[in-house]
């Protein structure tokens, strides 16, 4: 139960440095660049992915974790669904319903931390195929 529970910790604390790392690079390349938000938006989740991989890699799923490239490849898979799908709901949601946008993105970004947590665990960072 104490391994659940510190790899949960490692996983909020990686999904939060790779958040935050998302939005910075997001705000500096719509204020400093001049791009366009939803391109900004692809080049922070480009960034922070590596953040994330690295901080799972490392750190969340280090008892478990297979070969690296492996690991890598079936990481960004989960991680661009992620993208993609929170991406679709979020313009889906916030064009169909009256809750407000903060809300939803939380609630949108709540569930796709759940759904990384698992595919992670029990398939990306997995050590037996």
């Amino acid at each position: 139960m104490f391994n659940l529970f510190k790899q949960l910790a490692w996983f909020v604390a990686t999904g939060c440095a790779a958040a935050l790392t998302h939005w910075l690079v997001v705000v500096l390349c719509v204020q400093q660049l001049g791009l366009a938000p939803l391109l900004a938006n692809f080049v922070g989740w480009l960034v922070a992915f590596g953040v994330s991989f690295l901080g799972h890699y490392h750190l969340t799923f280090r008892a478990q974790r297979g070969p690296w490239a492996r690991a890598a490849g079936r990481f960004f898979l989960v991680s661009a669904l992620g993208f993609a799908v929170n991406e679709l709901a979020y313009a889906y949601f916030l064009h169909t319903t009256a809750v407000r946008y903060d809300v939803l993105l939380a609630m949108i970004l709540i569930g796709m931390a759940v759904l990384t947590f698992i595919l992670g665990r029990f398939w990306a960072f997995r050590h037996k195929s």
